[in-house]
This record gives C-alpha cells, sequence and structure tokens, in this order.
C-alpha cells in the first residue's frame, strides 16, 4: 500500500504521511482502544475516493466487493430530509449487525458535505473507546469519511503558501487544520454540524488533499494512457493537461477539478 501510494497518488504527500501513520499504528495493535476513525477533506479530482479504495483493496480481499465494507452515500442512502429518524434507527442496526458478523468491519460515509445534519450522530457509540456497545466488541473496525467540505479553504491556504514561497512538501497539518476545521465542523450545511463526534474528539486522523498542479495533471493523464492500454504521446498529454481549467484566474496554477475529468478528456484527442 504504501508503495502503490508513492507510485500512483500524485501531489499528496500529507495524504501518504497520514494516512499510512494511522493504518499501520492501529493494524499493527492487536488490542486498539478504539475504532480508527479517518476523515478525507479536499476538492473534486484530488484524489479521495481514490485512496479510499485503495485502502479498501489492500485490507479485504474482495475489495470494495466485501462483504465486509459497507458504503454510504447520502443521495443514495439517506435522500429525504423527513426521514431521518428513520435512517437513524436503519444505520444503527445495519452497523451493528455488521460488526456482530466481523469486528474488522470497514464503512465508508461519502459526500459527508450533504449529509443531513444530526444523522451521523448516531453511530458516535460505536466510534468511541468502550469495551463493548450493544453487545458488541466494535474496536477494530475502520470508518473512513469523505468530504468536499473544507477544499476551498485548503486550496486558500495552499495558494497563499505558494505565495509565500513555501514547498508542497513542507505544508504541514497544523497549516491546514483550522481551515478545516471552521468549514467542516462550523459550517451548518455540514454533515458534522453541531456534531459530538468533533466535541469528544472521535476522530483520529484529518486528512487534507491539497490542489493538484498541472504537472501532476499530466501524471494522472500518463497513469489513465496506460491504464486505457493507448499510446503515451507527449503531445496528447499536453493537451489534456491543458484542456482542464485552472485557478486562480492569474496564475492558473491548480486544476479546478482535479484529475476528476481525465479520463473522459482523452477520447477527445484520439
Amino acid at each position: 500500500l504504501e508503495f502503490d501510494l508513492a507510485t500512483n497518488l500524485v501531489g499528496q504527500p500529507l495524504v501518504r504521511q497520514q494516512v499510512m501513520k494511522g493504518l499501520r499504528e492501529f493494524l499493527e495493535n492487536p488490542n486498539p482502544v478504539k475504532p480508527l476513525v479517518m476523515s478525507f477533506h479536499g476538492s473534486t479530482g484530488t484524489g479521495k475516493t481514490y485512496v479510499s479504495s485503495m485502502l479498501i483493496r489492500y485490507l479485504f480481499r474482495r475489495g470494495l466487493q466485501s462483504p465486509y465494507v459497507h458504503h454510504f452515500s447520502p443521495i443514495v442512502h439517506f435522500p429525504h430530509a423527513d426521514l431521518i429518524e428513520q435512517y437513524k434507527d436503519s444505520l444503527k442496526r445495519w452497523i451493528q449487525g455488521n460488526l456482530t458478523n466481523c469486528g474488522r468491519s470497514a464503512f465508508l460515509f461519502d459526500e459527508m458535505d450533504k449529509m443531513h445534519p444530526g444523522l451521523i450522530d448516531v453511530i458516535i457509540p460505536f466510534l468511541g473507546p468502550s469495551w463493548v456497545v450493544y453487545g458488541t466488541n466494535y474496536r477494530k473496525a475502520i470508518f473512513i469519511f469523505i468530504s468536499n467540505a473544507g477544499g476551498e479553504q485548503i486550496n486558500d491556504v495552499t495558494l497563499a503558501l505558494w505565495r509565500a514561497r513555501k514547498d508542497r512538501e513542507e505544508i504541514s497539518l497544523q497549516d491546514l487544520e483550522p481551515a478545516i476545521s471552521k468549514a467542516v465542523f462550523e459550517n451548518p450545511q455540514s454533515g458534522f454540524w453541531k456534531s459530538e463526534i468533533m466535541n469528544e474528539h472521535l476522530i483520529d486522523f484529518v486528512v487534507p488533499f491539497l490542489p493538484l498542479k498541472h504537472h501532476h495533471v499530466k501524471q494522472c493523464v500518463i497513469s489513465e494512457l496506460v491504464q486505457q492500454g493507448l499510446e503515451i504521446r507527449p503531445g496528447v498529454i499536453q493537451d489534456v493537461a491543458d484542456s482542464i481549467p485552472y485557478f486562480p484566474e492569474e496564475e492558473k496554477l491548480f486544476s479546478s477539478t482535479g484529475c476528476k475529468t481525465v479520463a473522459s478528456r482523452i477520447s477527445f484527442f484520439f
């Protein structure tokens, strides 16, 4: 996993560092005091879903198809605000039942910025350091929250540090945490709004995904060409990378969509 992250995840040194630290400490401990809880934050196309699926692929033989991996999307699973009490009950039962079946289960919550505020608090009993909840020992479970919330603030801080001539590899978690906290946990539109998850410090690792620069996008194009079995032509790599919008308007430094649209754009150049 560490090699795969270093080889295939572009432009995210902080992510590699945080993810490997969290996983290594957790998996090497035969008796963890609580489940591993990670929260991924950043703009579209910066690698949040890619990294979470990569982790699952290395932890479970069947990856995302494993019966011990559970993936929730607010749009698919919790679409109606008026049914939130029903969702709370079914979510609690689902997690409890599946942790009874396998204490090493993984739960992925996608698009936390679209989750109804208050819904996520129903899983708090499963995240803390208690020994047993509802008759189930759950301390070896893994929870991953994925959110675009905080992405704009991460981009602003990264841009300010670039203008201050601070290298990307020098950016630390301390540089970004205050901005993420304000955007994610103090935002009335966020699934974490007024959540006890934050008040009780149940998230072990907040993982910020930085905006991607032009040369990172070119690396994504090369990876996609290899994956599709297409010829790696320098002209195509340049054209695809140039076709993506960049910000801010003056410097055109960071990709507005990360690497998200690379795969679909390649077809225009073949």
